[in-house]
């Protein structure tokens, strides 16, 4: 159980967070189910794909901060907006290397914004709704450093990397759900 009427500015943050994690979910499911077909070759319309997954990213960690400043320090979202476009930057050099390169450099991007993700719903935890967002970090973390391992492999594929956007996605909607009482102030 949640007390929200000790902490003002928790139901005007979690009404926001509740948007923008709802808009966040059906970008991710839109983005996999046209890239998942497209992900068996890369080339120019893959990369620019892959591209702009990450620069949404930053778009999301904009909106974040900008709705976060009242409940709490939004310093990691800078660090996410800074990684996300350092990642953008990567996959668009790495896609003319080749799957092995976007790999890494996708499987690096997951590990740090996961880990940036965890921590940010840790401290986000009193407002509620935050446990999906603790896991689906924890899940990124670990899915980073397994698209990096699979860089290596024979025939290294994106499908796994691109299909790991589907969870993610899942665990925005259900936070965005879960975010539904602390955003009404109950």
């Amino acid at each position: 159980m949640t007390t929200l009427a000790a902490a003002p500015g928790l139901s005007t943050t979690a009404s926001a967070l509740r948007r923008l994690y709802f808009v966040r979910f059906g970008f991710a499911i839109v983005w996999a189910l046209v890239m998942i077909p497209l992900a068996k070759h890369l080339n120019p319309l893959t990369g620019t794909l892959l591209v702009i997954y990450p620069l949404f990213d930053v778009a999301a960690a904009i909106i974040d901060a900008r709705a976060s400043r009242v409940t709490g320090s939004p310093a990691l979202l800078y660090v996410n907006i800074v990684v996300s476009l350092l990642a953008a930057a990567g996959l668009a050099f790495a896609s003319a290397s080749g799957v092995p390169a976007v790999l890494r450099v996708w499987g690096a991007w997951a590990v740090v914004a996961g880990l940036v993700q965890l921590i940010v719903a840790v401290t986000r935890r009193k407002m509620g709704g935050q446990w999906p967002m603790i896991i689906s970090g924890g899940i990124s973390v670990l899915a980073g450093g397994s698209f990096i391992a699979a860089a290596s492999a024979d025939s290294p594929a994106l499908t796994n990397a691109v299909g790991y956007a589907i969870p993610g996605a899942i665990f925005f909607l259900i936070s965005a759900i879960r975010l539904g009482r602390a955003a009404k102030g109950n």
